[in-house]
């Protein structure tokens, strides 16, 4: 799981790039030691954001990052200066949560220059349920489009293809069908399987994709 320095995570709104990225990072935080740091970048959607588990994060040792104004339900496209530092400090493992659509991406050409090409992964949560993403062309022109307006190549992909609680085998293996076409295609790796803890035994061996089993943080049991 412990690649590249600055993990670098978008994907289309539904996709579940933040519930990932928030497993994702607690993941990290039982397998490496050291300085770790979650950025939250996402200035476009004003729901489910991993900022809104600061209080769990930081207990685990964790620094969170987002908006330079603390007010984390007010939907206000302000970034901390503190961004700079897990980006420059070489002691940081900086897990970033970037938004997922051509202006989100925007957000971090801010800091391309900070970024150097051999510390970065830049990795695309699929989820083939969704609408603009649930076919491999689909996916090809969001990438490229992430890609244009971030000034950084896509470096993996993630397959999260889920329903919530309803989600199926038969979702994985309907994101795993799209993400092999696209990693053929884009020459990108199958870098994760995202899913349910409940579904991980059932995942074929042969699947390429580390399996990240998640639990769903961001969202309240009515919502469920």
């Amino acid at each position: 799981m412990v690649d590249k320095r600055i993990k670098i995570i978008t994907g289309h709104y539904g996709s579940g790039k933040s519930e990932f990225s928030l497993n994702y990072v607690l993941q990290l935080r039982n397998q490496i030691e050291g300085k770790l740091a979650l950025s939250d970048l996402d200035v476009i959607n004003v729901y489910f954001r991993t900022r809104e588990r600061k209080e769990l994060l930081e207990k685990q040792g964790i620094h969170v990052i987002s908006s330079s104004i603390d007010a984390p339900n007010l939907d206000v496209p302000a970034l901390s200066a503190e961004i700079h530092t897990p980006l420059l400090n070489q002691e940081y493992t900086n897990v970033i949560d970037l938004g997922g659509d051509k202006a989100g991406a925007k957000v971090i050409a801010r800091y391309r220059n900070m970024i150097k090409d051999d510390e970065y992964e830049f990795l695309f949560v699929v989820n083939a349920n969704r609408e603009k993403t649930q076919t491999a062309d689909e996916v090809i022109e969001y990438i490229d489009v992430i890609e244009e307006a971030s000034g950084l190549k896509v470096t993996g992909l993630i397959n999260n293809t889920h329903m919530l609680k309803a989600t199926t085998i038969d979702d994985v293996k309907k994101g795993q069908e799209v993400c092999e076409v696209v990693s053929k295609e884009k020459n990108i790796p199958i870098k994760f399987i995202s899913c349910l803890e409940s579904i991980v035994k059932d995942i074929p061996e042969n699947f390429e994709g580390e399996i990240v089993p998640i639990k769903l943080y961001l969202r309240d049991e009515w919502m469920m």
